[in-house]
């Protein structure tokens, strides 16, 4: 009877182990198998938002002018780009000008509206190679290039664009003219002017004297009133 008692004892450890066993080798099964990990979250992108009619004008103009200084022979960087460099670009676009331009010996020079064709070469007009520079000289220092050698602003530059206003004006009759700026003085004194008229006609100078306050004055005494103070009363 013991013996049995011991032998079935020896089977249940035995049993024991062998399922400690499959658990501990089960349990090293999924370690070793690794899950594959979740993909990342969607990034959405962020709208951009739609350039202005200058910018996109701007980046245009920058681009245009990179491609010139590429096809220069020889290649030609934006650093050593001077004022002379920014001339030859600009003499460059005139063969895709649509402005008339007529020359001293055409019979409609100085004309403003001539009645008929004539063989003069289309250029750029001034307003539209002063904007250029304008968009250029701000495009040089957005991407990096310092005022003090912008070439866009050089002194040749601006003498360049004052001769070809200066010349289309006379080749097509047409003046050019800049509104000129007030001076600060000027300005305050026409509002301290603007300001001082109205306060004179509606309080007058205390007496009578100014513009409406007589002529309140009299309004009201022909209606029977009588002043005293600043209050008027029935007489």
């Amino acid at each position: 009877m013991s013996a049995a008692i011991a032998a079935a004892a020896a089977a249940a450890v035995v049993c024991n182990s062998t399922g400690s066993s499959r658990n501990g080798n089960h349990h090293e099964l999924l370690q070793q198998v690794t899950l594959p990990s979740p993909p990342p979250p969607l990034s959405l992108p962020l709208p951009s938002l739609p350039l202005s009619r200058y910018e996109s004008q701007k980046r245009r103009d920058w681009n245009t002018f990179g491609q010139y200084l590429r096809n220069h022979r020889p290649p030609l960087a934006l650093s050593r780009c001077s004022g002379a460099h920014v001339l030859e670009f600009l003499r460059y676009l005139d063969q895709f000008g649509k402005t008339k331009v007529h020359n001293q010996a055409c019979p409609f020079f100085g004309h403003p509206h001539p009645p008929a064709p004539c063989p003069c070469p289309l250029k750029q007009a001034w307003g539209s190679l002063d904007a250029l520079i304008g968009r250029l000289r701000a495009a040089f220092e957005e991407n990096g290039g310092l005022p003090e050698t912008n070439p866009f602003g050089a002194r040749a530059v601006r003498l360049y664009l004052r001769e070809v206003r200066d010349a289309q004006a006379k080749a097509r009759g047409i003046a050019y003219e800049k509104k000129k700026r007030k001076k600060p003085q000027q300005q305050q004194q026409q509002l301290q002017s603007s300001n001082t008229y109205p306060n004179q006609i509606q309080q007058g100078d205390g007496s009578g004297g100014g513009v409406s306050g007589g002529f309140a004055e009299r309004n009201m005494v022909s209606r029977g009133l009588v002043k005293l103070g600043n209050l008027f009363v029935l007489n």
